[in-house]
């Protein structure tokens, strides 16, 4: 029979071993544990499947929390330097606030995605009034859509919604369905929401690498300091994006990922 010793021995490798595991599923987010989330809860998109060798290799790139006036043309910057594309997921307060940078996004050809109005967290909120938060910024990306478009054509309808805090429900889903969104999560997330590091979120990011995948980083703030976050994405962004194209992919929107 195990003596004692022996059997905190046994439990302690077990914790240890569970505790790697955890670390591990947590850095590399393998696809199997979303698909296993859309078994439970399915509606959202996390990746989207493409053959690894398939002539074009694309990766969406999603920017959260947005626009900063600090902050998101330094993200702006990076992005046109090297010709990638990104979809930028706002907040309806923020993107009333600074219209120019609305307008600076979609002149440079990137996608605009419904943050709802406020940062919080949407899986909190009353149904009916995640509704009309969805609906509010939808209102206000449509005029940012409608003035970059001559007033003789259709407006462009937006059509992803990440719901803010990343938790969602099957009533949440059946609403933005219900008003033309699909909505998306994502598959490569460095917790820049949570670790202070930039050399983390890029080792992280360029370790999850497959054509399909859905980065989700973010501008703005936290806290009322300003570039809180959205300086480390600049950082980031400048550090993988070169490294991401020479590997051989394409950073794109989300409606060039998943028509």
């Amino acid at each position: 029979m195990p003596n004692r010793k022996m059997l905190w021995a046994i439990g302690g490798g077990l914790g240890v071993a569970a505790l790697v595991g955890s670390l591990a599923l947590a850095f590399f987010q393998p696809r199997w544990l979303f698909r296993a989330v859309l078994r439970v809860a399915p509606g959202a998109v996390f990746f989207q499947p493409w053959p690894a060798d398939a002539p074009q290799q694309p990766i969406a790139l999603t920017i959260d929390d947005g626009p900063d006036p600090d902050t998101t043309p330094k993200i702006l910057a990076v992005l046109a330097e090297h010709d990638a594309q990104a979809t930028f997921f706002v907040i309806g307060e923020r993107a009333e606030a600074h219209p120019e940078l609305i307008d600076a996004m979609v002149e440079q050809g990137h996608e605009l995605g419904n943050h709802l109005m406020r940062d919080e967290p949407s899986i909190q909120q009353p149904i009916e009034e995640y509704e009309q938060d969805l609906l509010a910024a939808d209102a206000i990306l449509r005029d940012g859509l409608a003035r970059a478009v001559d007033p003789a054509e259709s407006v462009p309808s937006p059509r992803w919604l990440r719901p803010a805090g990343g938790f969602y429900s099957q009533d949440m889903v059946a609403i933005a369905t219900r008003h033309g969104y699909r909505t998306v999560l994502g598959s490569i997330f460095p917790y820049d929401t949570h670790l202070p590091w930039s050399a983390f979120a890029q080792r992280q990011i360029l370790a999850n690498l497959q054509p399909g995948e859905i980065i989700v980083l973010h501008d703005s703030y936290r806290d009322g300091q300003s570039g809180y976050w959205g300086q480390r994405t600049a950082q980031t962004l400048a550090a993988v994006v070169p490294e991401i194209q020479q590997r051989g992919y394409t950073l794109v929107t989300l409606s060039e990922l998943s028509p």
